[in-house]
């Protein structure tokens, strides 16, 4: 490995090909969401995306260049300063959707929130990969979780309640993947349910009413101005599109201006009216292709710190695309996350770039077999 040209040579490309196609799609779709658009938002959104998209395809290759166990090293500083950027987004922070302040400007906008999800991958994974033999104790679980909680509670205060689910996820994935005992799931499920009511008594008013809306659709009955009509026009924009598609910038759910927030939390359905069951399902598998070779990375990292870097990337990749396809379908309540790689969000996609350049990192420098 003194040769750099060993790393490159281990390069994935089909991983790095295929997220490139699929951030092109993205920038594709989100002028397809927002063409005509008279909101200066909604029109700056195409040259935001290639923006943050550039930069992120930038990170790849040096985060690639960079041995992931150096910023393993670096994990408490890189902590501190997620820790400092979500305590300044209540002082500074720019308010977006539902008054929710989430966003610093620091000459581009950046959602830390975004940000910390690699930041806890690289701290939480390091933190877990010290203690393998230790995850039979409770204590080392519990420690786990008290790694994440201040970001946790930081991010759901915003309120951001779709996020704060994505790092329970990862939580889960990473002790899980270091060794997670079938006794300590039942503990916290059996605690979970307990503090439910209280975890729903912290949750805003519009949180509650998404859920209320998905368990019970029929007390939502006014269609045209209560919280289920976009779902109601995705459900429209998805069977509307057949087998097919009506064609690139063509469905009449999106120029029609009827199916809301096309850009960001919807922009499946906009795929489905467009390019019909064939389009949706090619982006699925082309995720799923983006997943399947970070996993690979996972199997073949040369250290634990490798391989949890790889599955907490995987998981958050796998878990925001299924929660932002259910909620399209109406199969899921609208959580706000985005569809990996091709939802309008610079942060967003910035750290969906940022995690397959660790990945990267991790795949150059894999055992030597096949």
């Amino acid at each position: 490995m003194s040769n750099p040209l060993a790393i490159w040579r281990r390069f994935d490309l089909v991983l790095f090909g295929v997220t490139i196609a699929l951030m092109i799609f993205g920038i594709l779709m989100i002028r397809s969401a927002t063409l005509d658009a008279v909101d200066t938002d909604l029109i700056s959104r195409v040259p935001d995306q290639i923006l943050y998209g550039t930069i992120g395809v930038v990170l790849i290759f040096v985060l690639t260049a960079v041995d992931y166990r150096l910023l393993g090293g670096v994990h408490m500083w890189l902590y501190l300063a997620l820790m400092i950027l979500l305590l300044l987004v209540p002082i500074i922070g720019t308010v977006g959707d539902a008054g929710a302040r989430r966003w610093i400007n620091v000459g581009i906008l950046i959602q830390p929130s975004e940000l910390g999800k690699i930041i806890i991958v690289i701290g939480l994974g390091h933190w877990l990969s010290e203690r393998f033999d230790q995850m039979d104790k409770l204590t080392t679980v519990l420690g786990s979780m008290l790694y994440i909680a201040p970001v946790v509670a930081l991010i759901f205060i915003q309120p951001d309640l779709g996020t704060t689910i994505v790092f329970g996820v990862l939580w889960f994935t990473l002790v899980w993947a270091a060794g997670l005992r079938i006794r300590h799931i039942v503990i916290f499920v059996v605690v979970g349910v307990i503090s439910a009511p209280l975890i729903w008594s912290q949750m805003q008013p519009y949180q509650q009413q998404r859920i209320t809306n998905f368990v019970l659709p029929a007390e939502d009955v006014d269609e045209d101005r209560g919280s289920r009509y976009n779902i109601i026009q995705a459900e429209i924009s998805i069977s509307s599109g057949g087998i097919f598609g009506k064609g690139y910038a063509n469905g009449t759910q999106n120029i029609g201006r009827f199916l809301r927030v096309r850009h960001t939390d919807f922009i499946f359905s906009v795929i489905a009216e467009e390019f019909g069951l064939l389009g949706g399902l090619t982006v699925m598998s082309l995720i799923g292709i983006v997943i399947f070779r970070i996993l690979r990375g996972a199997r073949l990292a040369i250290d634990p710190l490798g391989s949890m870097i790889c599955y907490g990337i995987a998981a958050m990749i796998f878990f925001q695309t299924v929660v932002s396809i259910g909620m399209n379908l109406g199969l899921l309540p609208v959580t706000g996350l985005t569809l990996p790689f091709i939802s309008s969000g610079g942060t967003s996609l910035l750290s969906m770039l940022t995690g397959v350049g660790l990945a990267q990192s991790v795949i150059v420098r894999r055992r030597r077999v096949s």
